[in-house]
């Protein structure tokens, strides 16, 4: 499948396809490495939930700052 079959799809269709294909990683999480700066990210924020310095907004504050 390319670019110009999907744009054929519609959205609903897209979603739903990017979905079917995400489920399809569930079976294969064996096969799957997890890069290393991914664990450095998730240490940083657990460190900074656990030191109380981590900053959470709620998803509207989070689609305001996005429309800037």
């Amino acid at each position: 499948m390319n670019i110009s079959e999907l744009k054929k799809m519609s959205t609903i269709e897209r979603l739903q396809a990017m979905e079917a294909l995400w489920d399809s990683f569930l079976y294969e999480i064996d096969e799957i490495e997890t890069p290393e700066w991914h664990e450095k990210v998730l240490r940083a924020r657990k460190e900074k939930i656990a030191n109380g310095t981590a900053k959470f907004i709620s998803l509207s504050e989070l689609k305001k700052s996005r429309q800037q």
